[in-house]
């Protein structure tokens, strides 16, 4: 096999030899054999003379199709990489040969059918030397196409599919894959010729009669190119020629109809103001007249669909995609038209509504899009000027943009039914809500649910919405609609469990909607007649289903049970009895119910009400093992974090009982393990008391994080017994392993010894976490002062296998909550855990992942609290430089890590610590010392295609060190005076900037021998030249990558992350804005802060 890479041996033995090799690797059922097979493959690959063989491949009889696709990778490879590095002559011979061979395969219509996928290949290589030749060098290349196009109706097809793939690599795919310079001129070329590529098109339309017949592979091909062409080209080739009544003319011939569809949906989306309002007119008009003798307007599309072919079926999501993007865009024209075009609307809309009613569910999110945007814009229109800067927070209907309510009657009047109907189907489509955990499974059986369905949450978020639009335009249908059919559900004509449950979930999604009055009736009804429903039904599995809907409905409607006090009370004596049904789900539902009423609603918990002799927590804390009795831990410590939110409300004097009585049963357990240690300490090996103390930990730590500050009261009564627990445990495990050897970590015993220290780490920390403390000092003086020597000697002393990293976490959180540690006992925190940790981790990406993340974290935490203290770890100058470099050296592995959040964490840090230097007096010390270590690292990671997601922080901090040089901060020479070509490169006179802009030149050159000194020279002068504007810096770094050989293939998007982030957060902030002022969108606070009681 290694013969094939010896560039002597003749074509037609290489051409063979390499037959043999292919065949090898894809059919040898030898290991061994295929994968030598691989490895000489991959290295003719990588060699750089090996596209000079690529013509005998593709010019060989005896080539197999598999050989011919692997020279057309040789090919490709040479034409992204190494084009600019050839003679003139050269790249013109291969540019002329790769023309002969598609000219070659699609002359002869048998040939081109026959050779499809090879032709495709050979095209996708034409595409690549067009974008490297045209314009400069092959100016002729549009006449070229479209001169050879009118010699052969197969020629013709396939160079329509060139221009296809052309347009689809400079308008849609051309980002971080070509340089930005490159993208203007080949866009400003194709706008310029695009005539004679219209002329083409037009010129296979003229012969639509008689080609539809004989070639309807030709009308095909030209309607998908010019489908990808109408988002880019100028207006007037689309309203200014025959073109819409082509495609109209296209649309009656079904074997065009989806191909010439997918125009109209492109054309129907363009919103180009009123200039071609007559002609939008003209096409929606004609297009409704064909579509109603295509598909009759009584047929039930829901239905047909489910029957249909994939044909039909595309046919209906292209429908949906026309109805959408026209309406979205071009209402207005409509509205404003004549009778026949209000007509014409009105037989569209119920088209659309019925399309809406489609199961499958990426047509009715196409739908839902615009009924989205529809109902917005009825809603705003009907409330005016109040929400006039919203319409801009949502890209909504060109209707009205001022808010105007003077033909909103009228509009009402027309689109009334249709809401009606829509307001029926959209009720139906609801998707389950997040908080639901009762699902149907592929069995026909109700479960809990395992996996959170991520796109069933983001389209319920969208319905949501839409249906509190559509309730706000008309309250009395949306209840009428609602009543009926949960009346339905209780006489049992339509009762089914997706029938209750989309109707429960539409229910509970309008929250809000309503005025309180309405609201109080309404849900009154359905709350009775759902428990009603709970009580008629039979069957696990039907009460199961109502009660989920029960817990859903009621957790959606905090501000009605605040307002109703004996409703409240009577609901969550209902979820408490939910919470003794062990069909699955049921529990894990009631007690999610309970924690959001019991954030939403606590203050009313902590009042005596009307008619009550006590609190309503008093009384549930008395009857606490009765409610959590056949709870799960897990459920349990849901329900005690439940109960802290609530206590964290009581008046402060009354809080120190309500703690102690919420602990009463734990606190029991805790103290009987403690007693019967004193005993024995072999007795806390016991395996069900390390359960016990596992699970009274974990509520004490959910408990610690909802109740806040209050909690000390039980910390401080638990922590000296938690210090002797975890130094006890300590000394198990130590001898667990001394005994049992290191494998002995992954024993029952061990897991559960390390579960309870990592859990009192978890409780201190989820302590310290709380804003509310006001008694700092005492919190120092019983709690982080005595664990700080046990816990870091533990964790220093401890084998690295056995080393929680919730010790990090814990002393991060330390930090945060002092604003800084004195530096003795950071000196302390830093030698026990800062070395001993980075030997763990650092000899390759994947051991000790959870500790890797939280070392980070815990350096960026010093690093923000203690910053001058990283320069004098220690009393000895020498020791604290040799700590310092340590700490750098940490921080460059992180930024090269493999795994995105701990490299992320260490550009953080490195970015935040350049600051901090900045402002510091160590500036010198540090660019003198660290800069080039830096500088090269961080071009290692910037050009280093695995790390493409960090080029946000590659960019900021390459761009920050280089101001701070550029800027002449640092007054000391960054060159080493003894090193005489280093010498050379600062200059005369010498100078920092001088000697790095030099550097930078040197390492560009020798790490990218692909790219031209020139090119190298410019792209340093462009990074100097925009240190004060991010964006254009940024935008140099992107081309001189895209340039590179790493960059010019492959996903770059990650390249332009940042805008997008910024797009998003954006969008977001406008979004925000416009819930905000609809009442039933504005998301609840988590908590019922400053909320009124009544």
């Amino acid at each position: 096999m290694e013969q094939l890479l010896d560039p002597k041996l003749p074509d037609a033995e290489f051409v063979a030899l390499l037959e043999r090799i292919i065949q090898s690797l894809y059919t040898s059922t030898n290991s061994d054999e295929r994968n030598s097979a691989q490895s000489v493959l991959t290295r003719l690959q990588e060699n750089s003379d090996s596209w000079l063989r690529v013509d005998k491949i593709l010019d060989s009889p005896y080539a197999s199709a598999s050989a011919k696709f692997y020279a057309l990778q040789i090919l490709g490879d040479m034409i992204q990489y190494r084009w600019k590095l050839l003679p003139r002559e050269t790249c013109e011979q291969i540019r002329d040969y790769v023309v002969k061979k598609v000219i070659e395969m699609s002359t002869d219509e048998e040939t081109m059918r026959r050779e499809q996928t090879y032709l495709m290949k050979l095209n996708g290589s034409l595409v690549q030397v067009v974008k490297q030749e045209w314009p400069a060098n092959w100016r002729s290349f549009v006449n070229d196409i479209v001169g050879a196009s009118k010699t052969s109706t197969s020629r013709c097809e396939n160079n329509l599919q060139i221009l296809s793939l052309l347009s689809e690599e400079v308008f849609q795919f051309s980002a971080g894959q070509l340089t930005q310079e490159k993208i203007d001129n080949l866009k400003s070329q194709f706008n310029n010729e695009f005539s004679k590529v219209f002329e083409l098109c037009q010129f296979v339309f003229d012969q639509t009669s008689s080609l539809s017949e004989s070639k309807p592979e030709l009308l095909i091909a030209t309607l998908n190119t010019l489908e990808k062409f109408l988002a880019w080209i100028p207006l007037g080739y689309i309203f200014e020629t025959e073109l819409i009544n082509t495609l109209l003319q296209c649309v009656k011939v079904p074997a065009l109809r989806n191909h010439a569809l997918k125009c109209l949906v492109e054309i129907g989306s363009l919103s180009v103001g009123v200039v071609y309002d007559e002609k939008f007119l003209h096409l929606y008009v004609s297009f409704i007249l064909h579509l109603t003798e295509i598909v009759p307007q009584s047929v039930d599309i829901a239905n047909a669909y489910e029957d249909a072919d994939d044909q039909t079926q595309t046919f209906i999501m292209d429908l949906a995609l026309f109805f959408s993007g026209f309406f979205r865009n071009n209402l207005r024209v409509l509205e404003a038209g004549n009778t026949e075009a209000h007509e014409a609307l009105k037989i569209g809309l119920e088209y659309f509504v019925k399309i809406s009613s489609v199961s499958e569910v990426e047509v009715f999110k196409t739908c839902l899009e615009f009924w989205h945007k529809f109902a917005f814009d009825l809603h705003h229109q009907q409330h005016g000027a109040k929400m006039q800067g919203a319409i801009f927070a949502l890209r909504t209907l060109t209707v009205n943009p001022n808010g105007d309510r003077s033909n909103f009657e009228e509009r009402m009047n027309m689109y009334e039914p249709m809401l009606s109907a829509l307001r029926r189907v959209i009720i139906s489509r609801v998707p389950k809500p997040e908080e639901v955990l009762i699902v149907e499974d592929d069995n026909g059986e109700i479960v809990r649910e395992t996996i959170k369905d991520s796109d069933a949450i983001a389209l319920y978020k969208t319905v949501k919405e839409t249906l509190i639009y559509l309730c706000h335009l008309s309250t009395t249908d949306t209840e009428v609609i609602m009543l009926e059919k949960l009346n339905m559900q209780m006489n049992g004509s339509q009762w089914s469990w997706n029938n209750l449950n989309t109707l429960c979930w539409a229910i509970g999604s309008i929250s809000g909607a309503m005025g309180e009055a309405e609201e109080k009736q309404f849900l009154v009804t359905v709350v009775k007649e759902l428990l009603q429903l709970c009580e008629m039904k039979r069957g696990k599995d039907n009460k199961a289903v109502v009660a989920s809907n029960i817990m859903y409905v009621v957790g959606q409607y905090p501000r009605f049970l605040r307002a109703h006090w004996k409703f409240l009370k009577t609901v969550v004596n209902k979820l408490f009895e939910f919470m003794h049904e062990t069909h699955p789900g049921v529990q894990d539902m009631a007690c999610d119910t309970f924690l959001k009423i019991s954030q939403k609603c606590r203050r009313k918990f902590v009042k005596t009400q009307a008619g009550e002799t006590q609190p309503f927590i008093s009384e549930m804390l008395s009857n606490v093992l009765e409610i959590i009795k056949e709870l799960q831990p897990h459920q349990v410590h849901s329900f005690y974090e439940s109960c802290g939110w609530i206590v964290a409300v009581s008046p402060a004097a009354e809080q120190p009982e309500l703690v102690k009585k919420l602990f009463e049963l734990p606190n029991a357990t805790f103290q009987h393990v403690i007693d019967e240690a004193r005993l024995n300490e072999q007795n806390l090996q016991r395996r069900e008391d390390m359960k016990s103390l596992v699970t009274i930990l974990k509520t004490n730590a959910r408990v610690a994080s909802s109740l806040g500050a209050p909690y000390f009261v039980q910390l401080a009564w638990m922590f000296p017994n938690m210090m002797i627990l975890y130094t006890a445990y300590s000394r198990m495990l130590a001898e667990v392993i001394r005994t049992g050897g290191p494998n002995m970590v992954k024993s029952f015993d061990a897991r559960n010894i390390r579960s309870i220290k990592k859990e009192i780490c978890r409780t201190i920390e989820a302590f310290l976490n709380a804003k509310d403390i006001q008694n700092q000092e005492e919190v120092m003086a019983t709690i982080v002062s005595p664990m700080t020597e046990p816990m870091l000697v533990d964790y220093y002393e401890s084998p690295p296998e056995v080393r929680d990293a919730e010790v990090l976490s814990l002393f991060s959180q330390v930090i945060v909550f002092t604003s800084g540690l004195p530096v003795q006992t950071l000196r302390l925190v830093f030698k026990s855990l800062f070395a001993c940790t980075l030997e763990m981790i650092k000899n390759n990406f994947e051991d000790f992942p959870d500790a890797r993340l939280k070392f980070f974290l815990l350096l960026r935490t010093i690093n923000q609290y203690n910053f001058p203290a990283l320069f004098t770890l220690d009393d000895d100058p020498a020791a604290a430089e040799a700590e310092f470099k340590l700490v750098i050296n940490a921080v460059i592995w992180a930024i090269k890590h493999t795994e995105r959040n701990v490299a992320e964490t260490g550009l953080i840090i490195l970015l935040e610590l350049l600051q901090n230097v900045d402002k510091s007096s160590f500036l010198g010390y540090f660019y003198t010392t660290c800069f080039r270590m830096i500088l090269n690292d961080i071009l290692s990671v910037l050009t280093d295609t695995l790390h493409r997601p960090g080029f946000k922080y590659h960019a900021m901090i390459l761009m920050h060190i280089l101001s701070v040089v550029a800027k002449e901060s640092v007054k000391e020479p960054m060159w080493n005076p003894s090193a005489a070509e280093e010498v050379a490169m600062a200059g005369s006179p010498q100078s920092n900037q001088l000697f790095v802009k030099n550097h930078l030149e040197h390492v560009l050159k020798m790490s990218f021998p692909n790219l031209t000194p020139r090119q190298v020279e410019k792209v340093v002068a462009n990074m100097f030249g925009s240190l004060n504007d991010e964006n254009a810096f940024k935008s140099h770094l992107r081309d001189f990558l895209i340039q590179t050989k790493e960059f010019s293939a492959g996903d770059n998007t990650d390249l332009y992350d940042e805008e997008k982030q910024a797009e998003l957060a954006e969008k977001k902030k406008k979004e925000e804005e416009r819930l905000a002022i609809t009442p039933g969108l504005a998301p609840a606070p988590v908590l019922d802060e400053g909320m009124a009681d009544n």
